[in-house]
């Protein structure tokens, strides 16, 4: 737990020194997987040398990549936006013109924490920080993330009943999660996990369509009144209560 709290609580200064993936993701520069494949193309330098995978470095020392000078956070930020359909969850500005980096003009370099779909709408949170993306997208931790939807045709029990128990999709059966009935075409779905457009899948399974999906929260960030289009800074109290269940869901699991 104590490794935990200090990870969240950004204390990682205490530390001698952390992996450079690691590094460059808490910095906000990219993730860990894209930092290993920038270090082993050659491109990452430290104090001027060619760095290897596994690198550790410090405080103190000089990271770079293609020349430019990698720092950590002075501030973080973290920012929920409801993302309108249409829009797709990617920093890559070249190859998608509706790309939501260029949809939020944010002035400090950003990106989405997870995904969600181009046709879906709702709740999606933005960061500069690295380890607040590995928290909440660690699939092993449970954390909740809940949705509106409306499907095509009238909603049964024994609808509400599979797609609450679990159902094969994509090679696995997603885990048992909370749905409820909102109307006749609409519920609400609680998940715990992310599988890849996992909502319209598992409607598909039972020969229903998906019309409209809404994410309305991620853990205890929930969208509210937000506009479409319009985004918010993440509250002081929002935010410590995050870090509190960061360390309550790794307690729970590891007991």
């Amino acid at each position: 737990m104590n490794g935990l709290k200090k990870d969240i609580l950004h204390e990682n200064a205490d530390k001698k020194d952390i992996r450079l993936n690691r590094f460059l993701s808490d910095a906000g520069f990219c993730s860990r997987r894209e930092a290993d494949r920038l270090i082993e193309a050659g491109k990452v330098l430290v104090d001027g040398r060619p760095a290897e995978l596994g690198t550790r470095v410090t405080a103190d020392q000089r990271v770079e990549v293609g020349g430019k000078l990698i720092r950590q956070n002075d501030r973080m930020v973290l920012i929920a936006l409801n993302k309108p359909r249409g829009i797709v969850c990617t920093t890559d500005r070249k190859r998608e013109k509706n790309n939501i980096i260029d949809f939020i003009n944010y002035p400090e370099r950003i990106y989405p924490v997870g995904r969600l779909d181009k046709d879906s709408e709702g709740l999606i949170l933005l960061t500069n920080d690295g380890s607040i993306v590995n928290h909440i997208l660690k699939a092993s931790q449970y954390h909740e993330k809940e949705y509106i939807v409306r499907v095509n045709r009238k909603i049964t029990d024994a609808f509400i009943k599979g797609m609450s128990e679990g159902v094969p999709i994509l090679n696995t059966v997603t885990r048992p999660c909370v749905v409820r009935r909102r109307d006749d075409y609409t519920f609400s779905i609680i998940l715990t996990q992310g599988l890849n457009r996992q909502i319209r899948h598992m409607c598909e399974y039972f020969e229903y369509r998906v019309v409209r999906l809404k994410r309305i929260r991620v853990m205890n960030i929930r969208l509210g009144s937000l506009k479409t289009g319009q985004w918010r800074n993440v509250t002081a109290e929002e935010l410590e209560e995050l870090k509190r269940l960061f360390i309550e869901n790794n307690i729970s699991k590891n007991n």
